[in-house]
């Protein structure tokens, strides 16, 4: 890693222009190519499939999507001539349309059913020749325009169904944008230059830019669903700028402790840049685990984002090296600069709040632990009441044709018309079979279509909305208990059916998933830092998550609890395609913060061996740069709710509470607590496994000085002075511990009753003298020794940290 970052930084133009010529020239390509983004949506061995078989071959022309157009007059009835003569051509210019196969109209011999019984509402039945993603949208919009050229004058038309949703999305890019800005907002304030403010901007937009050029030119030679550019987009903006807040921070830190830009560089990349590649690592192995739910149109969601988290975390350990040797030290601030000019290098301390925060945690980490598991339980009640469902287009915002369509619909016929289901019947379906379904409690209509091919298809409008309960029993009626004692082989589909299996093949299926992702993730941490338990820690941690994010928005979009603040629409189930996607996203960005904490963490036990302060020193200093990193993720998120899309804004607001519920509250919290409790148990690995991990870690390999080495500097010598405190009080019993400058423990004594100590010191040379005592903070300095013995004093003060680097 260290010989990529110098590479980089001293080749930076060379660099700069590759990763502009692969973002033009990929764009380029993609531009001239197009996309052909493929919605392959199949559920195998469910029941709604079988009905869409058995339709796909009994009426090819009608097994697509069914949406519908709506019209209202404001006086008179929709039978009045005036009406029918600006719809009837309309509707027939539609029927006419290359991939609409049928077009039922309320003017037929069997339409009265589909005029409201006051007169005013009236709908017909747009049947395409493919599903709804299928559909071109050329076409679609052809069918909109013609539809709503017939309204006007007392006559207001609009149109609804899976197809129309496409073309009524709204424009892409608003909620992008304003999650920059806010990102940039953060950075600004975080770093106070407005230099390193842009670089982890430009990082991350040329990773999503190159990754999202690269998915549309792989969408040509696989199935690669539109779905997949959204997501990409949303986590390569996190990640992306994420990743070079961690490496731009550690470089900042480096040169305001003296080094030139170029090692701080080095020094940044083979620390931070190690754990952006293990963070990214564990994202990739979130998002794969999506593989093992065997839902086909996931297949290509993990190729698009794991892509453009690749390509993120490439940009950030090549081309942003070269950025930070185009700006040298303009990465500081101009007053940062100035300081340091006249000031010369800061020691190696953290102090302030998060030293505060730190020292807190170690002294109290049963109340801190005990706090932070209360909140999260508080949180976590609402998933008991979890309700996977579809989201339709009530949903919708009111200024949309889809929604003023919904509620025409519930207002003339009741809202079980937004979704009807289908009783696909192999064979003659018989007038009792009908008879018996119009009975059955929860259907408000039962119409029989005549049959064709030796298949009859009988439309169920049910008396309540897609989203409700009552409709999912009544599905399972009809599919237990009617169609069984009718003695028919019959399947119920439609919209509503498809979306209910769909819930129902997600949660048998949630258990593999999350095992996957776990058992994942927990030999890579094991392998990155050879222990058991930081990697059960992890694991616990990210189910602890996950369960109160799920908390989070079932209060919000099941129980309403402020949707009102969010201009969204009314409550309603849970997306049954919600919580695979959001646990790989949560997993992956939960497991990155738990890397860059525990590899710093860790990175202070290598050298100390010293847990109490290992923790302490990794709490220390990185959980500002930690919950600044949320934060941004927090904006990034939480601005796709202003997408206007109910499905985007859902997982919005669900990501944008797990990333702050796991910074703030885990990480910053309980993590640390529960480090404190287990003590050096933290970092037990069994003997017979830790010969046979491969050796891949985090932090940059220690090269251990040799004794001989050592002693050929000179004679042995010593180290001594006196811990006292600011007012000059001595500090007994304070561990002092003298390491060499590569972090490898030399000598370690306690201070005395009045606070002296004295370490013994192999040869001349520089090392660092750690200080420490349990009521007070710590330090930790160079110091180089000559031939004979050297007098350090060490001063402690309370709520300070320095670290060892």
């Amino acid at each position: 890693m260290a010989t990529l970052a110098r590479w980089c930084y001293r080749h930076r133009l060379v660099v700069l222009l590759l990763w502009v010529g692969a973002l033009f020239g990929l764009g380029a390509a993609s531009s001239s190519a197009g996309t052909n983004y493929a919605e392959v949506f199949s559920l195998p061995n469910t029941d709604s499939k079988r009905a869409y078989d058995l339709m796909a071959k009994a009426f090819p022309e009608r097994a697509g999507d069914t949406d519908t157009v709506v019209w209202k007059v404001d006086e008179g009835s929709v039978r009045d001539d005036s009406v029918r003569s600006r719809i009837e051509p309309a509707l027939r210019e539609i029927r006419g349309m290359e991939g609409v196969g049928e077009v039922t109209d309320p003017y037929g011999e069997r339409g009265a059913a589909q005029i409201s019984e006051d007169g005013r509402i009236a709908y017909a039945q747009v049947t395409f020749a493919a599903q709804a993603d299928a559909v071109p949208k050329d076409l679609v919009e052809d069918v909109v325009d013609t539809a709503q050229d017939a309204g006007g004058d007392g006559l207001q038309v609009e149109l609804g169904g899976q197809a129309i949703t496409r073309v009524q999305e709204p424009p892409t890019g608003t909620a992008e944008i304003v999650g920059i800005l806010a990102a940039a907002v953060v950075l600004f304030l975080a770093f106070g230059s407005f230099f390193a403010m842009l670089l982890p901007i430009l990082v991350a937009l040329f990773g999503v830019g190159t990754g999202l050029f690269g998915t549309q030119l792989l969408s040509h030679v696989t199935n690669v669903p539109e779905l997949a550019s959204l997501l990409s987009t949303l986590i390569g903006l996190g990640v992306g700028i994420d990743y070079a807040l961690f490496i731009v921070t550690r470089h900042r830190k480096g040169i305001q402790r003296g080094l030139d830009p170029e090692e701080a560089a080095v020094t940044a990349l083979n620390t931070s840049g190690r754990a952006v590649l293990f963070a990214g690592g564990t994202v990739c192995i979130a998002l794969a685990g999506m593989l093992v739910t065997n839902l086909r149109f996931l297949d290509g969601v993990v190729i698009g984002t794991s892509l453009t988290v690749v390509l993120s975390v490439l940009a950030a350990v090549t081309l942003l090296p070269a950025m930070l040797g185009l700006l040298g030290h303009r990465v500081l601030s101009r007053r940062q600069r100035r300081r340091l000019a006249a000031q010369g290098p800061e020691e190696e301390r953290t102090s302030g709040l998060a030293a505060r925060w730190s020292a807190t945690v170690e002294r109290r980490p049963r109340s801190v632990a005990a706090l932070a598991v209360v909140v999260m339980a508080v949180l976590a009640l609402p998933l008991l009441s979890l309700r996977l469902g579809t989201v339709d287009q009530g949903n919708d915002d009111a200024s949309t044709t889809t929604r003023q369509a919904y509620d025409l619909l519930a207002e003339g016929f009741g809202p079980g018309f937004n979704g009807p289901l289908q009783v696909v019947v192999n064979g003659d379906a018989g007038d009792s079979l009908v008879a018996t379904i119009r009975d059955t409690d929860g259907v408000a209509q039962a119409v029989s279509a005549p049959p064709a091919n030796g298949v009859t298809v009988i439309q169920v409008v049910p008396t309540t909305s897609p989203q409700a309960e009552e409709t999912d029993r009544l599905i399972d009626t009809l599919r237990d208990r009617v169609i069984p004692e009718a003695g028919v082989q019959a399947h119920v589909g439609g919209v509503t059916a498809v979306s209910k299996d769909f819930a129902s093949v997600t949660a048998d299926r949630l258990p593999y998933f999350i095992a996957t992702i776990i058992g994942l993730g927990f030999v890579l941490l094991l392998i990155a830092f050879r222990s058991v338990v930081v990697p059960l820690t992890a694991a616990l941690m990210n189910l602890i998550a996950a369960a109160a994010s799920f908390g989070v928005l079932v209060a919000i979009f099941q129980w309403g609890w402020g949707l009102n603040l969010l201009g969204l629409g009314q409550e309603g189930p849970i997306a049954a395609f919600l919580p695979i996607i959001m646990l790989s996203l949560l997993f992956g960005l939960s497991m990155d913060y738990q890397v860059f904490l525990v590899s710093r963490m860790h990175e202070e036990w290598v050298h100390t061996r010293d847990n109490a302060r290992a923790v302490r020193v990794g709490l220390a200093e990185t959980s500002r740069v930690i919950n600044s990193a949320a934060l941004i993720m927090v904006c990034v998120f939480m601005a796709f709710v202003l997408s206007g899309d109910y499905g985007a804004a859902m997982a919005g607001v669900g990501l944008a509470a797990a990333v702050a519920l796991d910074a703030f509250i885990l990480r910053t919290a309980l993590v640390p607590a529960a480090m404190h409790l287990l003590g050096n148990s933290n970092w037990w690995l069994p003997g017979w496994l830790d010969k046979r991990l491969p050796h891949l870690a985090v932090e940059p390999k220690e090269e251990a000085a040799s004794s001989e080495a050592l002693a050929a500097k000179g004679p042995a010598s010593v180290v001594h002075g006196f811990v006292r405190t600011a007012d000059g009080e001595p500090v007994p019993e304070a561990a002092v511990t003298l390491l060499s400058a590569g972090g490898r423990q030399l000598d370690r004594v306690v201070s005395l009753a009045d606070g002296s100590y004295i370490v013994s010191v192999p040869g001349p040379g520089t090392y660092l003298l750690a200080t420490t005592a349990p009521s007070y903070g710590s330090r930790a300095r160079q110091v180089e020794v000559g031939d004979g013995p050297l007098v350090c004093d060490v001063e402690l003060a309370e709520g300070e940290v320095d670290a060892v680097n």
